[in-house]
């Protein structure tokens, strides 16, 4: 989420220059098929314009702030107006409305799906970073609402967003305060799509510690998901723990697959005794299952042939997260696999492969100098002190590089905070530069 300040000045709502107690915030969608910023913001910004929000989301990730956050707003025509802040998301230019809050699709429907998707995770990320910043519980009745809720409480007018344009891909408020809450903890939906984090060394050691007896063959395999995963977008190291969990570390006991089909992840196995899809080599199994995952996560077109046969059955754009790998966790009830907690369980044991690389800052007891790490996940919590029994500052360090100037049990004290000693992250998921 990139956050840009670019308030209205011209507008009449900045110009009354009214304040707000924030006590909620409100989720807005544009009500017409545009999914640029900038034609709203030219709108509003003029002093007899009628409405101005306080932001507005991209599909892009770009989330203009237009107002001060305690500024009061023109969002949604009522007396919310008052409490809440509003945030508006816009919409695919792959949409027509035909009455009301009814739509039509003019496309295919990929654009459409994955602008909803894209906007709503960026909306969960802006939503956590304000419920943080005034200290707002999302689970509290009217803390976090859309615009029809409003309506329905009687402090906004009759309008039918958010759940209009979401309710088709099965997203839902009751949901989005839900990933809203675990945001805030730095729980935040995990991206299929994206960087590798973990290493080839870090996934060849927690394999060998899971599977003693591992065959060489497969030790040698490794690197192919970080290269075949690269190739498609997909993060191999995610890739990596599904095939840990599909075959029990690489083991095959009681797998459905077994190590000569070089299939890794079950493709193919649709109930009990289905021996699943077999590959001419490592690599061909290894590139299926990134098409299979890209098919879930995303709905750009392949780069390398397709040798997934089973790429046809996916919804496309339907799981960009592991979370909803699992059925009865995907808000559309699609997904990988339709056993519970399908993308936990993944999740915990690519936890445990990054976790591997902790052991590089232990090997010395003593604290030399200070050095530099990167940082490739977003939203990397830091806290008070060297633990995770010291409170967060509800700051994260972004993807980059920073520079540790103490360490104490796996933790390292960043530069920045090194006067009050405020400022620790675990060293767990950086890399030593």
């Amino acid at each position: 989420m990139n956050l840009i300040q670019n308030y209205l000045t011209q507008s009449g709502c900045y110009k009354a220059g009214k304040h707000i107690t924030v006590k909620g915030l409100m989720i807005h969608s544009v009500g017409c098929p545009q999914p640029k910023a900038d034609a709203f913001m030219k709108n509003w910004n003029r002093a007899d314009a009628n409405a101005c929000v306080h932001a507005i989301i991209e599909p892009g990730g770009d989330v203009y702030q237009l107002l001060p956050w305690e500024h009061r707003g023109w969002h949604c025509g009522g007396n919310a107006n008052n409490t809440h802040i509003g945030v508006e998301m816009t919409e695919p230019a792959t949409i027509r409305y035909t009455s009301g809050a009814n739509w039509t699709e003019t496309g295919t429907g990929e654009n459409t799906k994955a602008h909803v998707l894209i906007t709503y995770q960026y909306a969960v990320k802006l939503f956590a970073h304000l419920c943080l910043q005034y200290n707002l519980d999302p689970l509290a009745d009217g803390v976090v609402i859309s615009h029809s809720e409003g309506c329905k409480r009687g402090i906004a007018s009759n309008h039918g967003d958010v759940e209009h344009l979401w309710s088709k891909f099965g997203l839902t408020m009751e949901q989005f305060r839900k990933d809203i809450k675990a945001a805030m903890g730095g729980d935040s939906l995990t991206a299929i799509m994206g960087k590798a984090v973990a290493t080839v060394e870090q996934m060849k050691s927690y394999l060998k510690k899971k599977n003693p007896s591992v065959e060489q063959s497969v030790l040698d395999m490794i690197p192919l998901y970080l290269s075949e995963g690269e190739v498609e977008g997909v993060r191999g190291d995610i890739a990596f723990a599904q095939s840990c969990l599909e075959t029990g570390n690489f083991a095959f006991s009681g797998s459905a697959v077994t190590l000569s089909q070089n299939n890794f992840c079950g493709l193919g196995v649709t109930q009990r005794g289905r021996a699943g899809l077999s590959f001419d080599t490592p690599q061909l199994g290894i590139r299926a299952q990134m098409q299979h995952l890209k098919a879930y996560a995303s709905t750009d077109a392949l780069v390398n042939e397709k040798i997934d046969s089973r790429f046809r059955y996916v919804t496309r754009g339907c799981a960009p997260y592991v979370e909803w790998l699992g059925q009865k966790e995907n808000p559309q009830g699609k997904g990988w696999a339709a056993g519970e907690k399908y993308g936990e369980k993944i999740l915990s044991i690519l936890k445990a492969v990054i976790s591997e690389g902790k052991v590089q800052f232990m090997e010395s007891l003593t604290f030399s100098a200070p050095y530099m790490v990167r940082v490739s996940i977003p939203d990397l919590n830091i806290r008070k002190g060297p633990g995770t029994a010291f409170p967060k500052t509800g700051k994260f360090t972004g993807v980059g590089i920073f520079t540790v100037v103490e360490e104490k049990d796996g933790w390292g004290l960043l530069k920045a905070y090194q006067e009050k000693r405020d400022g620790w992250i675990s060293l767990s998921f950086t890399t030593r530069i």
